[in-house]
């Protein structure tokens, strides 16, 4: 027995040793469960390239793509619980629970949380034959075509998907989803009037919006945005859906059981990236919000996606839609 103390007391002090030592030279693997080119990816590899910085090591970027980012996830879920292996999603982390009836992970129990990133915006827009030029003749329009409505999304869970859930709960009118498969192809749709609607991130709709190629009715935002080819555009709540906010926020993971000392570094690292320059100045032109409140310590972080898990459970299940 005394022995097996000895033994258990010493691994610890080896463990608490190298979690000190913490990254010690050793390369950090930054998973990102979507293809590479993506907004999430764009988010990651700016990411990388400033923690790069505070961390004193390689970040290597993995795009594990897949089944509604549940792949990437779940082989980040399996990795050692070293500080190694890390995992950057978005919004999915609160919805995977209800889109997919069996996963091989739980979401609140399997990850050690470490902090949010940043949220980027979406914006409601229409094709550029609607004849609603702003979002109170755009509500009469629905109104008057109730049934006849498509509305495009970008996939089974994508942001375009859940904001447009969204939107149908609250306005409680039902259109019919379009899917596609990425956002390009569904604002090439939007463009050429194949789709009526789309809401989608500003890092993809910005652009059409400034070029006035499409037709822009709102933020979905708690407040008016600043930018300048959005400033004008009401929020959602104050045209009338009281407490409609959505924006595709970024989080950051590491397997279950990662020792503290580690959790602490990491942690202390990615608050320190999100305040270099470079990054700001980066993720401001994606149209993106660096997180700067309490959510960017791990509790609070596992807090908010705990209440956007069981925001967006009801929604999903009442569409009936489901990933598997």
């Amino acid at each position: 027995m005394k022995k097996l103390l000895a033994l258990t007391a010493f691994a610890a002090a080896a463990a608490g040793a190298h979690a000190q030592d913490f990254p010690a030279g050793k390369t950090v693997t930054l998973v990102v469960p979507f293809s590479a080119g993506g907004p999430t990816d764009r988010v990651a590899r700016d990411l990388a390239e400033a923690l790069q910085k505070t961390l004193g090591t390689t970040i290597v970027v993995d795009n594990t793509a897949g089944a509604g980012s549940s792949i990437g996830t779940a082989k980040v879920a399996r990795a050692a619980p070293d500080g190694y292996t890390l995992l950057l999603n978005h919004i999915g982390m609160s919805t995977m629970p209800a889109l997919y009836r069996k996963l091989p992970f739980n979401v609140e129990n399997d990850f050690e949380y470490l902090g949010m990133v940043n949220e980027v915006p979406m914006t409601l827009i229409g094709k550029p034959t609607l004849p609603a030029n702003n979002y109170k003749e755009l509500t009469a329009w629905i109104a008057a075509n109730k049934g006849k409505i498509n509305l495009g999304n970008a996939g089974l869970g994508a942001a375009s998907h859940l904001c447009g859930l969204l939107f149908q709960s609250a306005l409680k009118v039902e259109m019919t989803p379009v899917p596609y498969k990425g956002t390009a192809p569904a604002i090439a749709d939007l463009l050429g009037g194949q789709i009526d609607l789309l809401c989608d991130q500003t890092t993809n709709t910005t652009s059409q919006i400034e070029a006035k190629k499409v037709k822009a009715y709102a933020v979905t935002t708690s407040k008016r945005l600043t930018t300048p080819a959005l400033k004008d555009l009401p929020t959602l709540a104050e045209s009338g859906l009281k407490d409609f906010e959505v924006s595709i926020w970024h989080g950051v993971y590491a397997p279950k059981g990662t020792p503290a000392p580690v959790l602490k570094k990491l942690n202390e690292a990615i608050k320190a990236a999100m305040k270099d320059p470079g990054f700001i100045k980066r993720e401001e032109a994606l149209g993106a919000v660096i997180t700067t409140d309490k959510r960017t310590e791990p509790a609070e972080h596992k807090k908010f996606v705990s209440a956007e898990i069981a925001k967006w459970g009801p929604i999903i299940k009442a569409a009936g839609v489901y990933a598997d």
